[in-house]
């Protein structure tokens, strides 16, 4: 059983501002995205970490429990906060890390890997779709 390919984003116009969050799940020849307006007066961080609780629990819908995940994104500090590397000094951040913890327990084997934002496209383009619906664009 191949492994599934998840490509996450989030972003904020301000940071803090109106953010958004954006993925690709990727399952052989299938491909889901996700787009979701977040609210106002949130951090680009909390907003990757938005997005990568939108994914797994996208996941989880479409029935990938218990496959390997690989998690791509362009946010470093998300990445090693999530494999436990890096403290998490944010407050805010706290509960974000919960919540992709508590998800990631219905996968038993998962990677997350830094890319550059050059190819991360995809979700990022999905982060400004959904901005753009919200403000009207």
């Amino acid at each position: 059983m191949n492994k599934v390919i998840i490509y996450t984003d989030g972003g904020a116009r301000g940071n803090p501002g109106q953010a958004g969050a954006g993925a690709v799940i990727i399952d052989g020849d299938k491909t889901y995205e996700l787009k979701k307006y977040l609210g106002d007066d949130l951090t680009n961080n909390w907003a990757e970490y938005e997005a990568v609780i939108l994914a797994l629990a996208e996941a989880k819908k479409l029935g990938f429990s218990g496959r390997e995940l690989e998690v791509r994104m362009d946010s470093k500090l998300v990445v090693e906060q999530v494999l436990g590397n890096w403290k998490i000094k944010e407050p805010s951040l706290k509960p974000q890390v919960a919540k992709v913890r508590a998800l990631l327990a219905d996968f038993p084997k998962y990677h997350f890997v830094h890319i550059p934002r050059e190819e991360n496209g995809e979700a990022d383009r999905l982060v400004n779709e959904a901005l753009d619906e919200k403000m009207g664009v």
